[in-house]
């Protein structure tokens, strides 16, 4: 199958390694660029190659050492460019060859964020971070730019010599460059296959913690400390995650700690996740991402969807192995509460999309959608949801684990449609082919709005939340005064994210009821960025006006788009509060990432 989100075919050529040369140059916001890509060629006498660019340009193109000529088609609204290459001499099939371009990135590559050093927590330096997930790793090289296509990549980078580089793979060594004092080379070795959406660089002032004998901990020495203390179980997880699926195949698990722009709460770049500050709570309550950004070591890394548009096959199976090692980190009990919230969740997604949107089916059409604009819990949550009907469906949790790690053993190194983990789940449960059959899979895969069927959920650390949530809306005025702190006393951090979505799937609030939970709780002063966001949107659709400045304060001081753009969402639907929206926007929105930035002034209808 083709993939939508993609110029170049897959059926005519693969890449199989690529070799980079990048020199980072801060003052002009550019990295410039020499690929050596060794093709594959997949079919007899092939005279061209097409591969994917958005915002390059590109100098010059050679194949097997000879001149290549070259030419970029049509500019796609959001695809970018197609870089057409007339090959010197057809190529057959089986053939390889080895692919050079020489390209330059543009300042405004939506993979890459430049920071000032002002925007930085020290101040002194710049900073440079990638996002390539999903189509952006176009905006750094030419590349197939597609999850169908895998490959090994080898990198030397140059940059600043009083600065660290990384990158989504293991260190290769580095020395001063002989040519500029002035400036260092790091180089990189990716031995596992990958596709482009998993290359992943960062240049900063960056410092490294051991905090396990495959985990180091980076980021500026200002969050080190505290990041060492939230990140301290990760060997744990990641042993309770070969327990469940196998070995982890990537040498090293890093993490690093971007600055708090970085749009998502995590990113799975293989041997170095990226992690959103917001989850620094300082009690560990937040590090379920870390489960599953290990979790995407095997789904999503190893096992990758195909195209886009099978997305649920990373997201699903990811989000339930995290619970998986959420339930031995911390009972079944705690597992089925966090799969009874992802339930929550995933009510709050339709919601904001609409129960007829296209985008909220399982396996969505992305022809000529931008995969940024369809992005959502939807894959992650809908997807978990039908595996957890599944898994109770086909005999529990055992029987159900035996199911999934046979499939990673079988698809590891490959990319997969969802019709072929459908066939392979019924050639697991053959003896169980009856009960799948009664599955309405259409209703899952191809139907808007919620799932046909709601799996069952062990209640119990959920019924204290709901008992809550239906209290405060059922209370009058006058039972204000029955509510005290007590009531959150014997509720975890988790219950309390719990309890205020619950409130967020209701009509709002009245104005009385927020601020008397203001006086009794006071969720203003929360560092956990789950509950804060949570409450503030609560405030927000109550129309509260005194919380339009915390709502604004906290969608300005961070970047994570689950929280920034409901936040901005929620404002510019308040009459009260929308022009100081729009116009705090437009004040920030230089310093915000280009995908947050692109999305955000969508959602506010401002011009980009």
């Amino acid at each position: 199958m083709s993939d939508p989100s993609s110029f170049c075919s897959s059926e005519q050529f693969i890449t199989r390694h690529l070799n980079l040369h990048l020199k980072v140059d801060f003052s002009s916001h550019v990295i410039s660029a020499s690929s050596a890509q060794t093709v594959r060629c997949l079919q007899d006498s092939l005279s061209t190659l097409i591969l994917d660019t958005k915002d390059l340009t590109i100098k010059k193109v050679s194949l097997n050492g000879q001149e290549a000529k070259f030419s970029l088609g049509a500019a796609h609204s959001f695809k970018g460019t197609p870089l057409e290459i007339t090959l010197p001499s057809p190529l057959t099939r089986g053939e390889e060859a080895i692919l050079e371009i020489c390209s330059e990135t543009s300042p405004k590559s939506s993979a890459l964020q430049w920071l000032k050093p002002e925007q930085t927590a020290g101040k002194t330096h710049p900073y440079l971070f990638s996002q390539c997930q999903a189509t952006h790793c176009r905006t750094i090289v030419p590349c197939q730019d597609t999850p169908s296509v895998k490959f090994t990549y080898y990198c030397q980078m140059s940059v600043p010599k009083e600065l660290v580089a990384l990158m989504s793979a293991l260190n290769d060594g580095d020395f001063i460059d002989p040519h500029d004092s002035t400036r260092k080379i790091y180089r990189f070795k990716q031995n596992v296959p990958i596709p482009s959406y998993l290359i992943a660089l960062v240049v900063g002032a960056l410092e490294g913690r051991k905090i396990g004998p495959r985990t180091t901990v980076w980021t500026e020495k200002e969050s080190l400390e505290a990041a060492v203390y939230e990140f301290a179980e990760t060997e744990k997880m990641l042993k309770y995650a070969e327990s469940l699926v196998g070995p982890y195949v990537w040498e090293k698990y890093d993490l690093l700690i971007l600055p708090p722009s970085f749009p998502y709460g995590g990113m799975e770049n293989p041997c170095l996740t990226f992690v959103t500050p917001t989850v620094l709570a300082g009690d560990r309550s937040l590090a379920s991402v870390i489960a599953h950004e290990i979790s995407h070591s095997w789904t999503g890394n190893l096992v990758t969807n195909r195209t886009w548009e099978n997305f649920w096959l990373n997201e699903g199976h990811t989000m339930y192995l995290e619970r998986r090692i959420d339930g031995l980190l911390y009972g079944e009990q705690f597992r089925q509460f966090k799969a009874s919230g992802g339930w929550k969740e995933l009510q709050n997604a339709v919601n904001t999309f609409g129960a007829t949107n296209p985008l909220t089916n399982l396996v969505p059409n992305l022809h000529e959608v931008d995969v940024d604009v369809a992005f959502s819990s939807i894959p992650y949550e809908k997807g978990f949801a039908l595996l957890f009907y599944l898994e109770q469906l086909l005999g529990g949790p055992d029987v159900f684990l035996g199911f999934l790690k046979t499939y990673i053993q079988v698809f590891a190194y490959k990319s997969v449609t969802t019709d072929e983990w459908k066939t392979f789940l019924y050639s697991y449960f053959q003896d169980k082919v009856d009960i799948l059959d009664k599955v309405d899979w259409n209703g899952w895969m191809h139907t808007p709005g919620m799932p046909p069927v709601q799996p069952k959920y062990d209640m119990t650390l959920a019924n204290a939340c709901i008992s809550l949530a239906n209290k405060w809306t059922a209370a009058k005025e006058s039972d204000l005064s029955s509510f005290s702190a007590a009531d959150l006393k014997e509720l975890s951090s988790h219950q309390q994210i719990e309890f205020l979505t619950l409130l967020l799937l209701k009509d709002p609030l009245p104005l009385s009821h927020v601020k008397r939970m203001q006086e009794v709780y006071n969720f203003n002063a929360v560092k956990n960025s789950e509950i804060l966001f949570r409450w503030l949107r609560v405030c927000i659709l109550a129309k509260w006006e005194d919380a339009i400045p915390l709502a604004l304060k906290m969608a300005t001081e961070q970047g994570r788009m689950k929280f920034t753009r409901p936040l901005y969402r929620d404002l510019y639907n308040f009459d009260k509060a929308r022009d100081l929206a729009v116009s705090t926007f437009l004040k920030n929105r230089s310093s915000m990432h280009p995908v947050t930035e692109m999305l955000v002034a969508k959602d506010l209808h401002v011009d980009a």
